[in-house]
C-alpha cells in the first residue's frame, strides 16, 4: 500500500492553508476519473481490443462506478480517428495529448501496452526544427530537396521556428472529398507513395547525417521509429511510477507462415514481400530490452498461441487465450485502481475541501493572463480597506471580464493588509462552476462549513432549512475577529439557479458586520439581479461597471497569451488583428481572437473571413473548427443536446443518447467497426478538452451535468 501523502500536522496546516483561501503552492485537484490509453498495432491486436471493448470495459465501468463512485474511460486510437486528423498530420499528436491527459486524470491505471511481433506504422514526423531541417535538405539529392520543400513549409510564428508539413489537402485537393469516392481514393493512393519517398528522403538523409557526426544515435532514432514506440517511450520509458500505473500485455504467434502474405502482414511487418528486419530489431529493442528494464515483471504479462492459417488468430480457435487474456486484464486493472483510490489522500473526500481547491484553482486559473484596468483595481483596493459596510457590485455585459477581474481582485486582496498585523480570509466561490455553487441552499451550505472551520464552530449546528441557513450565514459574520479580516467574491449572481428565489437577494446581507467586505459580480438585466442589488445597497460608490478592454490592453493581453504558449504572429498578421479589435475587444471576443490565432502559421496570409468581427460570430468559427477536427455531425448533434436539455446533461446521459443516434454512429466508424455500437467515450472527452472554460459541470437535479458556461455559447 503506498505511504500517506501528508502526515497528521501536515494535512491540519494544509486544511488551514486552504481554508483560508491561499493561492500558492495549492495540491491538485483529486481525480474521479480512471482512464487509461491503450496502446497497439492497429492490424494484430483487434481480436484482443474488441474482447476487452464487448466484455471487460463494461464490467470495469461498473465496478469503478459501484465499488468507488469513478467514471471508467479507455483511450483507443483506433476507435473513430477522422480522415480529417490523418489530411492534418494529427494522428500523433493527439495521441500523445491523450497520453499526457490519462497520466493527469487518472486514478490509478493510466496506460496499457499491447505489444506483438508488428512494430507498426511509421510516421512522417510533422514539425522539424528549422536548422535541423536545413541540415536534412543539405543532405539530400536535388529531388528529395525538391520534394521536401514542397511538403514543409517555414513557421517563424513559432520559437524555435519550425518546418511544418502541409495538410495533405492542400496539395492532393480530394484528399478528404467524400463526394467523389474515386477521386477521393485516386488522392489518397497518390499520397500513400508520396509519403513513402518522404519517408525514404528523411531517414536516408538522417543516416547520412548520423555518419557525418552531425546526427546523434537519437536524432536519426526520431525519423524512424513508430506511432506505437512513440506511445511507450511516453507512457512507460519517460513516465513516473510505471509500476502503480501502467501493463504491458506481450504476446509471441509461433510458427507465423510469412507466405501467406494476406494474413501474416496484420500480425508482422511485411516489406517486399518478406519480413522487414530493420522493424524487428527496433521492435525486439522496445519489447524485450527497453521495456523489461522499465517496468517492473510482475507488470508484464506474457502470451504465446499458435499460428492458425485460416486467419492467423481466430477468436474461436483461441478461445481459451481470449479468456485468460480479458480475465487477467480485468483482475490486473482491478488491483491498479484500488491501490489509486487507497493511494488518494482521506482529504479527496471532503466535499468542502474539494469544492474550496476548484475554486482557488479558478481563481488562479481565472487571474493568469490579467492586464490593465489599474483604476477598477485601484477603486476595489479603496473600498476594501475603507469603510464601506455595504457590498460592492462589479457589473458587466455578457464576455466583459468581470470573472477575470473578481479573480486579480481576489488573488491581490490578501496583499491590502499589513500581513504582520493581519491573516485576511478569502472566499472565493465562481457561481455555476460546480455544482455546490449553482443553487442558493449547496453554496450558502459550503460557505457556512468554511466559514465554521476557520472560526472553529461545529459544523453539525448549521440548519438544513433554507430561511435558517441565510440568518446561520448572517450570524457566522459577525464572527470575523479584527486580525482576520474576511473578503467573499461571488462571481456571477446570474449563473445561480433562480430555484428558492436566489436572485431575490434576500439571502445577501445589504449592511456588513465589522471587518467583512463581500464583492459580487452580475449581469445587467438578467432576472432583474442588478436593479435588486441597486434597491438594496444604498451606495452608488458601490456599483462598478466593468468596460471592455480598449484594443491596446487587447492586444497586450493577446501577446501575453501567445508568448505563453511560444507562439507569435507577423505584422500583415497583426493589422487584420487590429481591425478587428478596433470593432470588439470584450475580454470574451479577445480570448476567441486568440483561440484563432494562436494557430495561425507565419506563411499563411490571413483573409477577411479568417477572423469573425463580434463574439457570436466568433463562437461560430470555433464551433466550426470543433466540428471539422472532431466530426461535424458528432459535435453538432452532441452540443446540440446539451443546448436543448433545460439545465444540462450528465456525461452518462450524453454518451447514451449519442449512442442511440445512428447517424452519430454511422460516421464516426470510419476505420474500426467494434463489436458493440456505441459511441467511444473519449470522443466526447476530446471534444470538451476543445472547448476548456466554454462548458462546466454544475448541480442539476442532485446530479452533476455538463452545460454552457457563456449565456452567447446556448444562444
Amino acid at each position: 500500500m503506498p505511504e500517506p501523502q501528508y502526515t497528521q500536522e501536515q494535512e491540519n496546516e494544509l486544511l488551514q492553508h486552504i481554508f483560508f483561501g491561499k493561492l500558492d503552492n495549492l495540491p491538485n485537484l483529486a481525480s474521479k476519473i480512471v482512464r487509461i490509453f491503450t496502446s497497439s498495432t492497429f492490424t494484430d491486436t483487434s481480436m484482443e481490443r474488441n474482447s476487452l471493448m464487448q466484455h471487460t470495459y463494461p464490467k470495469l465501468k461498473e465496478y469503478c462506478r459501484e465499488k468507488h463512485g469513478l467514471e471508467f474511460q479507455v483511450v483507443d486510437m483506433r476507435w473513430g480517428v477522422r480522415d480529417e486528423a490523418t489530411d492534418d498530420h494529427k494522428t500523433t499528436e493527439l495521441c500523445m495529448q491523450e497520453i499526457d491527459n490519462c497520466q493527469r486524470v487518472s486514478v490509478g491505471p493510466n496506460f496499457v501496452v499491447f505489444l506483438g511481433q508488428k512494430y507498426g506504422y511509421r510516421p512522417l514526423p510533422t514539425k522539424i526544427e528549422e536548422d535541423e531541417f536545413l541540415k536534412i535538405t543539405s543532405v539530400s539529392s536535388s529531388e528529395d530537396d525538391k520534394l521536401l520543400n514542397q511538403w514543409y513549409k517555414l513557421d517563424l510564428n513559432n520559437f524555435p521556428s519550425l518546418y511544418c508539413l502541409q495538410p495533405v489537402s492542400s496539395i492532393f485537393t480530394n484528399f478528404t472529398n467524400r463526394a467523389h469516392p474515386r477521386l477521393m481514393e485516386e488522392d489518397q493512393s497518390q499520397w500513400w507513395e508520396t509519403m513513402g519517398k518522404l519517408n525514404r528522403a528523411v531517414r536516408v538523409a538522417a543516416a547520412e547525417l548520423l555518419q557525418q557526426g552531425r546526427f546523434t544515435a537519437q536524432d536519426n532514432h526520431r525519423y524512424n521509429w513508430s506511432v506505437t514506440e512513440q506511445e511507450v517511450v511516453r507512457g512507460i520509458l519517460n513516465a513516473k511510477d510505471v509500476q502503480e500505473h501502467t501493463l504491458a500485455f506481450f504476446r509471441h504467434i509461433e510458427n507465423i507462415n510469412v507466405s501467406l502474405l494476406r494474413h501474416s502482414m496484420k500480425f508482422i511487418d511485411i516489406a517486399a514481400k518478406q519480413v522487414d528486419t530493420e522493424a524487428q530489431r527496433m521492435l525486439s529493442d522496445l519489447r524485450d530490452v527497453r521495456v523489461p528494464a522499465t517496468l517492473p515483471e510482475s507488470a508484464i504479462l506474457r502470451y504465446t498461441v499458435q499460428w492458425s492459417d485460416d486467419d492467423g488468430l481466430n477468436k474461436n480457435v483461441h478461445a481459451e487465450y481470449l479468456q485468460d487474456f480479458i480475465e487477467t486484464f480485468y483482475r490486473r486493472i482491478v488491483e491498479l485502481i484500488d491501490q489509486g483510490v487507497r493511494a488518494q489522500h482521506a482529504l479527496a473526500a471532503n466535499r468542502v475541501y474539494t469544492e474550496i481547491l476548484q475554486q482557488l484553482h479558478a481563481v488562479n486559473n481565472f487571474s493568469q493572463d490579467f492586464q490593465g484596468r489599474i483604476d477598477i483595481l485601484e477603486r476595489v483596493r479603496n473600498y476594501v480597506q475603507g469603510s464601506s459596510n455595504q457590498p460592492l457590485v462589479l457589473w458587466g455585459e455578457g464576455g466583459c471580464g468581470k470573472s477575470s477581474m473578481l479573480a486579480k481582485i481576489a488573488a491581490d486582496s490578501s496583499s491590502w493588509f499589513p500581513p504582520k498585523q493581519y491573516n485576511p480570509i478569502r472566499l472565493i466561490r465562481f457561481l455555476g462552476t460546480t455544482p455546490d455553487s449553482s443553487s442558493i441552499g449547496p453554496l450558502l451550505r459550503s460557505v457556512c462549513q468554511q466559514l465554521c472551520f476557520l472560526y472553529q464552530v461545529p459544523d453539525n449546528t448549521i440548519p438544513v432549512e433554507l430561511s435558517q441557513l441565510i440568518n446561520y450565514f448572517k450570524r457566522l459574520l459577525e464572527k470575523t475577529p479584527a486580525d482576520k479580516p474576511l473578503c467573499i467574491f461571488f462571481d456571477s449572481l446570474d449563473q445561480l439557479s433562480s430555484a428558492d428565489g436566489a436572485h431575490s437577494m434576500s439571502w445577501l446581507p445589504p449592511t456588513l458586520p465589522n471587518y467583512v467586505k463581500i464583492i459580487v459580480s452580475t449581469l445587467p438585466g438578467i432576472f432583474n439581479i442588478l436593479s435588486t442589488l441597486r434597491n438594496i445597497i444604498e451606495s452608488r460608490e458601490n456599483f462598478v461597471q466593468i468596460k471592455p478592454l480598449g484594443e491596446e490592453l487587447a492586444k497586450t493581453v493577446l501577446v501575453a497569451r501567445l508568448s505563453r504558449q511560444h507562439r507569435k504572429i507577423t505584422d500583415t498578421q497583426w493589422e487584420l488583428v487590429h481591425e478587428r479589435l478596433a470593432e470588439c475587444n470584450l475580454p470574451l471576443y479577445v480570448k476567441l481572437v486568440f483561440d484563432e490565432i494562436k494557430l495561425w502559421k507565419s506563411y499563411a496570409q490571413p483573409q477577411e473571413k479568417d477572423l469573425a468581427t463580434t463574439v457570436s460570430t466568433s463562437i461560430n468559427k470555433l464551433l466550426g473548427r470543433i466540428e471539422n477536427q472532431h466530426g461535424h455531425i458528432l459535435v453538432e448533434h452532441a452540443l446540440s443536446y446539451i443546448t436543448a436539455s433545460k439545465s444540462g446533461l450528465s456525461e452518462a446521459e450524453l454518451e447514451d443518447l449519442i449512442s442511440l443516434d445512428e447517424t452519430v454512429l454511422n460516421d464516426v466508424y470510419q476505420y474500426h467497426l467494434p463489436p458493440i455500437r456505441r459511441i467511444p467515450p473519449l470522443l466526447w472527452t476530446r471534444i470538451r478538452n476543445d472547448l476548456p472554460n466554454y462548458l462546466v459541470e454544475r448541480e442539476a437535479d442532485g446530479v452533476s451535468v455538463v452545460c454552457w458556461y457563456h449565456r452567447q455559447f446556448a444562444e
